[in-house]
């Protein structure tokens, strides 16, 4: 057989699909990263007819090419969280105005084979986002962020994706040295919000789309 993993995860996806739609998520599957962007400009913008948008961290959504896709957009009103250069009080206020707008778009730490999103956050504007305020959610999600129960998922988010992610940013966190948790007290700590959705209300708010390629940590 021609790509035994790519038809492996196509199988696991497809299982996870089904999960996720019994808990009222709507959910596309896409081939790989380049997939996902088509699917996302030709499919589901248009169809939710939006005039506002925003997003929260995820590097999934910046390696589809979604981000500099969609901060180019003429016809919508952006509020671009990425934007460097922000003052500290100017960045916070833009993530609490990017929850009230018509689609945003981020990613997940993890999600279970049974169909529930499991989300580690610093700040609380990403799982605040998935949790409320914005009328529409898009979520791009690579095969490596499936894991079989939520115990998986808190292990693969606490033991590997934080510290990875401290990593990337340069926070100043015992993680940094050590690639464990150790539960720190640090000011740079990311670990403070937990969320776990278990279902997508209202039902379809919640559009995953799962990505048949490792993306994101």
């Amino acid at each position: 057989m021609d790509q035994p993993v790519e038809h492996y995860w196509e199988l696991r996806l497809k299982r996870v699909q089904e999960a996720l739609e019994k808990n009222n998520f709507s959910v596309v599957l896409a081939k790989n990263a380049q997939d996902a962007k088509r699917i996302v400009l030709e499919d589901i913008v248009p169809s939710l007819s939006v005039k506002s948008v925003s997003w929260g961290g995820s590097m999934t959504f910046v390696a589809t090419g979604l981000y500099e896709a969609m901060k180019s957009r003429t016809d919508l009103e952006i509020l671009d969280t990425y934007e460097k250069g922000l003052a500290f009080e100017d960045m916070l206020e833009r993530r609490r105005r990017s929850l009230l707008v018509d689609l945003f778009f981020t990613g997940t730490n993890a999600i279970t084979e049974d169909g529930q999103l499991v989300n580690l956050d610093m700040i609380g504007n990403r799982v605040a986002a998935i949790t409320f305020g914005p009328r529409h959610v898009v979520l791009l999600v690579g095969r490596n962020k499936v894991v079989p129960d939520l115990e998986s998922a808190m292990i693969r988010i606490k033991e590997y994706a934080a510290p990875t992610n401290v990593m990337r940013l340069d926070k100043k966190t015992p993680c940094f040295h050590t690639g464990r948790c150790d539960d720190c007290s640090s000011p740079d700590r990311i670990c403070n919000h937990w969320t776990i959705t278990e279902k997508s209300y209202p039902k379809g708010r919640i559009c995953v789309v799962l990505i048949n390629e490792d993306l994101g940590l």
